[in-house]
């Protein structure tokens, strides 16, 4: 079985390429740099997920070196803004990335996928597309892919193709800590409000996408499963 992990050199995305590999998958990483595990099942493509020419270049590609069975659309930025200040570009830069990028890969691996009769493609979502502040176009498409997932999962069901969302909520990643200093009393504050009582680990949620990627878990789409620490559930105490 082959799988592509967009935003595999890094983070989270590293994290799920390292998963699936262990359980015997040969890997595609598509980011914008090489990924740096060493393994003969690893492989990596270099391109901006965010141009669209870019993308098409490498998904051909891809499906022309690879019979891709898993799609894990893992890539994704944050470009943080209040209201006022939101850019429009920012937001159809976003779209393209998280929505526009998901629709080409998955468009390209489908042919393989139906040969097959077997498929696998989990979106990366976020706790924040049910909101948060600062995430106006972040939130959005990162909604947009919820809906998205479960139109395709309808869509695709008949071809033994599963479509289901992993949306995670605070990770100890280098995005994170652009956002809040590591080791700062931001981040201990964070953790402190957190239901669990911690942040969340990169292998947290690889551990989600392997469920979703097994090929026992065929009885599974459409599904949004939210490895965030309980903060989806809500932070009202009374």
């Amino acid at each position: 079985m082959t799988a592509v992990v967009t935003g595999g050199s890094a983070g989270i995305g590293r994290a799920i390429c390292e998963d699936l590999l262990a359980r015997g998958h040969e890997v595609v990483s598509l980011a914008r740099r090489a990924c740096d595990i060493a393994h003969p099942k690893l492989h990596s493509i270099e391109v901006d997920l965010s141009d669209r020419a870019a993308t098409a270049q490498a998904v051909a590609e891809l499906v022309r070196r690879f019979d891709v069975t898993t799609v894990v659309h893992n890539a994704g930025v944050i470009r943080a803004a209040l209201l006022p200040e939101v850019k429009l570009e920012d937001l159809d830069a976003l779209v393209e990335l998280h929505l526009g990028c998901a629709v080409q890969l998955v468009q390209a691996a489908l042919p393989a996928m139906k040969r097959a009769q077997f498929g696998r493609v989990i979106l990366m979502s976020s706790r924040a597309a049910g909101g948060m502040p600062t995430r106006t176009s972040y939130s959005a498409t990162k909604a947009g892919m919820l809906g998205m997932a479960r139109t395709w999962a309808l869509e695709l069901a008949g071809d033994g193709i599963t479509v289901n969302v992993v949306a995670p909520g605070p990770i100890r990643t280098d995005m994170f800590f652009d956002v809040v200093p590591e080791g700062s009393e931001q981040e201990r504050q964070l953790a402190a409000s957190i239901p669990v009582k911690r942040l969340g680990e990169s292998a947290d949620v690889a551990r989600a996408v392997a469920f979703f990627a097994d090929p026992a878990n065929g009885f599974v789409t459409g599904q949004v499963l939210y490895v965030c620490g309980g903060t989806s559930v809500g932070s009202l105490k009374l």
